[in-house]
Order: structure tokens, then C-alpha cells, then sequence
């Protein structure tokens, strides 16, 4: 019986998970974007449109172009079954999710990029020149910042002697003095970056803009419609929740829960929606104050996430 009861606990754990993620991206996104109207005096749309907008995409008839083949179609089912995976086994609302032994940060990254790789193959099947261009260019950008992302990783494993994510949010809850430290601020600044460009989020690119000389993310997308659309923007959204959620739960620990129990867990999902949505609020009004860099300097920002990333694995190995 406890066996049984250890595996329906794990199922419900990474169950409300998964639901928090896929039900919270589109209303994170919603947020920002109310926070955006706000901020530049406009009333815009209600927080929930993202989640409407879903709607009416998944109630429409599926349409692909004639010339896309059976790449097109799994390019969006992998994007949202890899953010569906890494929500299932990530320290999100508890630091003991089902299968957290196999949460390293290093195969969580991989996980991230064969989405993102999933969907630029797909981009590049339909054959059309703008899908080209924006995979050539998503595909430029997740070179330069998967290397500033594993250099932070190496940062902040080297101190915890661990990558794994569970084990790192348990130490910083264990060990705060490590959260303060140089070396674990420097990987976070690090990740900070790599999220905005890994999420499309401005200076990196502008989620809203639709001016085809510009476009990075959104030209990749031009040729889905209906569901497919659907599954792009829920695996999309869901990304930008799992990345700041891990981002928050590295920074401040603090409220997620440490100990078996629905109690616990539902503290643990509250103080989490908690922590996101003031990071997204952050980044919300960052960008209003904030212009998108042009194509050919984004290069500069990420060498700058890779150098931070540098000196704060060079600071572990200092001071430890």
C-alpha cells in the first residue's frame, strides 16, 4: 500500500504541476501585458485573453500547408511535451517532484533546446523564406546562450557539488549564506539574460511586433494556424513560466515546500504564482523602458551573460 500511495502521491505532485505551468504561462503572459497597457496608459485586454485566445484557436479546423510534411505537425506536440516533462520533475511548488533524482540542470537545458530545435525544423519544412530566416535566427541566438546558461550551471554546482536542481533549491534552502553568495548572483544575472533571449523577450525580440525585417520567433510561426498555433503559444508560455519559476526558486526559496503533505504543496503553489508573477511584473517593466537591440549586437548582450557566467564560476573555484 505505501508503494501505491507513494506513486499516486508522485502522480498528483507532478499533476499539480503540469497544471500550474500550462494554466499559469498564459495568464503570466497575460499579466505582463496588462502591466505593459498600464504603464504606457492603456487599459488593454483582460489577464485571462491568452487563455480565450487559446481557446478559440483549439476550436478551429487544423490547416497545413501542402508542401509541409509530418515534421511540421510534431514541431508544436514536442515543444509542449518537453515544457510538460520539465514541469513534472522541476523543484517548482515542492523540492521532492516525482523522478527529481533525474532533474539535472544540465538535461533540463537539453530538454529545452530539442523543443526549440523541434520547432525550427519545423519552421524551415514549409519551406517558405520567412520561416527560414527565423529559425536561422532562433538557432543563432540558443548558440550563443546555451553556453552562457551551462557555464551558470557550472557556477552554481560547483559550491552546492551538485547539479541537480532539487538538491540545489534544498542547499540554498539548508545553506542561505550560498544564495548570497558572489558566484551564485553572477550565474542568476547570467540566467536572467538567457531567459529573456530563450523567451523572445525584449531587448532579445519583441513578442508583439510584426514587421518581417525584425522578426525572430513570430516568423517561425507565420505558416501555423488552429490548434497547431495553439500548441506553439501554450509550449511557448509554459517555457517562460518553468524558466522564471526555477530562476525564483534559486534566487528566494523560501515558501516552496520541503516536507510530503497537500498542505504543503498548496503553500508551496501559492508562494511560487507569488514569486513569478512579481518577475514578470519586473520584466514587464523592463521592457517598457527598454527598445529592442538590433540583430547584429545581440551577440554583445549574450558574450555578456557568457562573461558573467565566467567570472562567477571562476569566483566558486576562488573562494572554495
Amino acid at each position: 500500500m505505501n508503494g501505491i500511495g507513494g506513486v499516486i502521491a508522485a502522480v498528483l505532485v507532478a499533476g499539480a504541476q503540469i497544471a500550474a505551468v500550462a494554466v499559469g504561462g498564459p495568464l503570466l503572459v497575460g499579466v505582463m501585458r496588462k502591466v505593459r497597457c498600464h504603464i504606457e496608459g492603456r487599459v488593454g485586454p483582460p489577464i485571462h485573453q491568452p487563455l480565450r485566445d487559446l481557446r478559440k484557436l483549439f476550436s478551429k479546423q487544423r490547416m497545413r500547408p501542402d508542401q509541409a510534411s509530418w515534421v511540421f505537425g510534431v514541431g508544436p506536440v514536442v515543444l509542449v511535451a518537453t515544457a510538460v516533462l520539465i514541469a513534472a520533475i522541476s523543484p517548482l511548488a515542492t523540492t521532492r517532484p516525482p523522478l527529481g533524482q533525474t532533474a539535472d540542470f544540465f538535461a533540463i537545458v537539453f530538454v529545452l533546446l530539442l523543443g526549440s530545435v523541434a520547432l525550427a525544423l519545423a519552421a524551415l519544412d514549409t519551406g517558405t523564406p520567412f520561416g527560414g530566416m527565423g529559425s536561422s535566427r532562433a538557432m543563432t541566438i540558443g548558440a550563443l546562450a546555451e553556453p552562457a546558461l551551462l557555464v551558470a550551471i557550472l557556477a552554481m554546482s560547483i559550491p552546492a557539488h551538485t547539479s541537480n536542481l532539487p538538491a540545489l533549491v534544498r542547499i540554498g534552502l539548508a545553506h542561505p549564506q550560498l544564495i548570497a553568495s558572489p558566484e551564485r548572483f553572477l550565474a542568476l544575472g547570467s540566467f536572467l539574460v538567457v531567459i529573456l533571449a530563450e523567451s523572445g523577450r525584449l531587448p532579445v525580440d519583441n513578442p508583439s511586433t510584426h514587421l518581417e525585417l525584425t522578426m525572430i520567433h513570430e516568423a517561425m510561426v507565420l505558416e501555423y494556424a488552429g490548434p497547431d498555433l495553439g500548441l506553439v503559444i501554450l509550449g511557448e508560455s509554459m517555457r517562460l513560466a518553468l524558466l522564471l519559476g526555477l530562476l525564483v526558486n534559486l534566487l528566494i526559496p523560501w515558501g516552496i515546500a520541503d516536507r510530503p503533505g497537500a498542505a504543503a504543496l498548496v503553500i508551496g503553489l501559492g508562494a511560487l504564482v507569488g514569486k513569478v508573477v512579481v518577475a514578470g511584473i519586473a520584466i514587464a517593466t523592463f521592457e517598457v523602458f527598454t527598445a529592442k537591440l538590433r540583430l547584429f549586437r545581440l551577440p554583445e548582450l549574450l558574450a555578456g551573460a557568457f562573461v558573467l557566467a565566467v567570472v562567477g564560476a571562476f569566483t566558486a573555484l576562488v573562494i572554495r
